[in-house]
Formats: structure tokens, sequence, C-alpha cells
């Protein structure tokens, strides 16, 4: 968030933070017009440029048009959504540097046995998540108990079950690197296993297509073997007999005229 704006309070629908008043048609407006006087060339006329957000904050913008460059990514640290701090580091901060009670072991302090050297066992989260699970359902039952004899002592053991819920929500969270690598292998069987079939359809459309044509050539040669023998059947001697049916016809023809 940028210097000298109000904190927005933690809320299911948050509003949008205050900078988004200075997004009006006239400063943007105004912001052109200073992209175009920072962009002349020699002979005085602007050029067309492509500006990034560093070469922006460079320019010598007023004071309402500040938030109207974009801020500089940061690169560590924490930065705020919405009032909440949010870190730069993807990596899973541990309970403890949080001042949250830790209910399972670490990996090392479980694989106490393991020879010097090698590498440590992953931890049971399983069996350590079941645990939990039992917890809190235990816990909830005392919990109603509580409310039912003297409600005004409520507060510890809703601090328990906070705390409940929070171990078993880390436990999971230690599962994401897991489940995004499983996710991407079933995604690629997916893939391959739909260009497999898709190599198979087009097999069998082509072995289709190569028997069609196949039945073409065959159907082709044997009309053309047809039209041959039919012309090797004229002998001269049914020549002369087209030719005597003919002169029948014109002596015919002749008489009645």
């Amino acid at each position: 968030m940028a210097e000298g704006q109000p904190r927005a309070l933690n809320t299911a629908f948050a509003p949008p933070p205050p900078l988004w008043k200075h997004f009006t048609p006239d400063n943007i407006k105004k912001l052109e017009e200073i992209k175009k006087e920072a962009s002349k060339g020699e002979d005085g006329k602007p050029t067309k440029k492509k500006w990034s957000p560093s070469e922006l904050r460079a320019l010598e913008l007023p004071s309402e048009l500040h938030y109207l460059a974009p801020p500089e990514i940061p690169t560590s640290g924490q930065y705020s959504v919405f009032g909440e701090l949010q870190s730069i580091s993807t990596n899973l901060s541990s309970l403890e540097s949080q001042g949250i009670e830790q209910l399972y072991p670490e990996p090392s302090s479980v694989d106490t046995d393991r020879e010097p050297g090698s590498q440590p066992r992953p931890l049971n989260h399983a069996h350590y998540l079941l645990r939990i699970s039992k917890s809190l359902l235990l816990n909830f039952l005392e919990f109603v108990g509580i409310l039912a004899v003297d409600p005004e002592q409520f507060q510890p053991k809703v601090e328990d079950l906070r705390n409940l819920f929070i171990n078993a929500h880390h436990l999971l969270n230690l599962y994401r690197p897991h489940q995004a690598r499983e996710s991407l292998i079933l995604m690629m069987e997916e893939q391959l296993s739909r260009t497999r079939e898709e190599i198979q359809q087009m097999d069998k459309l082509k072995a289709e297509i190569t028997e069609t044509l196949d039945q073409l050539e065959k159907e082709g040669a044997n009309v053309g073997a047809t039209e041959t023998d039919d012309k090797n059947e004229k002998t001269p001697e049914s020549n002369k007999e087209s030719a005597e049916d003919s002169a029948l016809v014109w002596k015919l023809l002749d008489e009645q005229n």
C-alpha cells in the first residue's frame, strides 16, 4: 500500500483502497499529456513509446498523478492486500515463528534412530492429522460441557480449539507441494492418454481410407478389362454384318421413296 493511505479494515467484502479516487478522466488525460511532452524528439514531434512502470515513476508528476504510475514490485518483506499483510516468500513459515504452539514434532525429532549421514524419514502427517481430529472432537465435547456448567469459562477451551484447527491447517498446507506434483502428473497422464486415443483414431481412419482406395482401384481395373474385352470381341465378321444391316436399311428407305 502506498504511504499516506489509511489502512483498510479487515472485512469479508473490503472496499477498494482510497487511491482509486485519483484515477479520474482528468488525471488520466493529464498523464497522457505529460507522456507526450516527455516523448518528443529533436524535431519537436511526439514519438510512439511504450512506457514501462519505472519510466513512469521517473517522470516529474504532480502529487495527484503519483498513484497512476505503477509502484515497484516488491522483492522481499511483506505487502498489504485489503489490510492483510502477505509475505513475499512462498515458503510455508513455521508455527513457532508465528507464536503458535506446534502440536506435532519435527521430522528430525521423530527419526532419532536413523543412521548418520542418511536422509531423515518424512513425518507421518496422516497419523498426526488423525490425532488432531480426535482431539478436536474431545475438546468440542468439553467446550459444550463448559457452556452448560459455567459459560464464563469458555475462553481457554476456545483457544485450545483454535490451536488445534491451526495445527491441522498447517499440516494440510505441508501437503501442497505434493498435491501440486500429483496434479501435474495426473494432467500429463490425461494429455498422454488423449493423444494416444487421437493417434489410434487417425490410424483407424487411415486404414479405412486405404481399404476404400484399394477397392476403387480394383473396380477401376475390372471396368478397364471389360471395355478392352468388348473391343476385342468386334471381329471382321461382326463388322461385315453391321455393313450389311446398314445397306439393308438404306435399300428399304429407297423403296419407300
